[in-house]
């Protein structure tokens, strides 16, 4: 936890451009932690899918007004494009 007490401290001296540097650095670096939705032409006819794969939005949403459960809806995004 000494690191985080560091980047505090450090935090504190900055000015605010540089703190939404920081931030920037950050959202950039965790953006790939959380893929999101993506529309491609050339994936799935131009249909909204979970990004990198090649699994429809409407897909999941079916699943779910089916009955599945979120673990069971979130096994087709395993699946490699």
């Amino acid at each position: 936890m000494s690191t985080l007490r560091d980047v505090e401290t450090l935090l504190s001296k900055l000015s605010r451009a540089e703190k939404a540097q920081v931030l920037q650095w950050v959202v950039r670096d965790l953006g790939d932690a959380f893929p999101g939705i993506e529309t491609n032409v050339e994936v799935c006819g131009g249909e909204p899918c979970i990004v990198r794969t090649r699994v429809p939005v409407w897909l999941l949403v079916q699943a779910r007004r089916l009955g599945a459960s979120e673990a069971q809806s979130s096994c087709w995004s395993a699946i490699p494009p």
